[in-house]
């Protein structure tokens, strides 16, 4: 099942060159240019605002959008290049690469949790760890998962969620070649300041080192 893909609002804009630039940059508009799949440039203008607010919410680089403009078919793009002011750090210029429904992109899928009531380490009081609340896919762009999902049944204090216990999406590989933790459940506190469960704390343990490589 293919996610949600957010919409990104721009206009045409009918000149080209510095000149037309910067007169969209008085306008409060940010210009752009559409690249790729098979098709001519195209220039566009984003709004300063909304451009900015998107850019600061995080993965704009990995984020597959939906390119809106009047008076033309919508396509998906991805943003391949984001040219700032070297004073203010603020968008100057977008660069956008159109995709075919057969592209591969990297993106950031989000992970869910399920059955966390048929988990026996929850039940006595275990803490769920998410180290990865999403997870960097290799994805074709006509079908994109919505989320991977993580059947936590069974799991006990000391268990651990790797990404090849995960079944993904047909198609689909993470970006990194080796097996990375997912989620951990961990002692209850007062267990672990206790050292009641010296086995789940070794585990947690073990895992520090693994989570950090794995954010490398």
């Amino acid at each position: 099942m293919a996610g949600q893909i957010p919409d990104l609002i721009a206009e045409a804009r009918t000149g080209t060159g510095k000149g037309a630039a910067r007169q969209a940059r008085r306008d409060g508009m940010v210009p752009g240019i559409v690249y790729g799949g098979g098709a001519d440039p195209v220039a566009i203008n984003l709004p300063f605002n909304k451009l900015l607010t998107t850019l600061r919410a995080g993965r704009f680089m990995s984020t597959l959008f939906n390119l809106k403009v009047e008076g033309q078919e919508d396509v998906r793009v991805i943003c391949r290049g984001v040219q700032r002011d070297v004073v203010k750090d603020l968008p100057v210029h977008v660069d956008f690469m159109r995709l075919k429904r057969t592209s591969r992109v990297n993106l950031f899928i989000p992970v869910e949790f399920e059955n966390e009531g048929a988990a026996p380490g929850l039940k006595k009081g275990g803490v769920l760890n998410a180290v990865r609340p999403e997870v960097e896919l290799m994805v074709t762009a006509g079908d994109i998962p919505e989320k991977l999902v993580v059947d936590l049944t069974g799991l006990d204090i000391g268990d651990t969620v790797t990404i090849s216990s995960i079944t993904l999406p047909q198609g689909t590989r993470p970006t990194i070649d080796r097996d990375f933790v997912i989620a951990n459940i961990s002692a209850p506190s007062g267990l672990r300041s206790s050292g009641g469960d010296d086995e789940a704390e070794d585990v947690a343990a073990d895992e520090v080192p693994a989570t950090e490589q794995a954010e490398e």
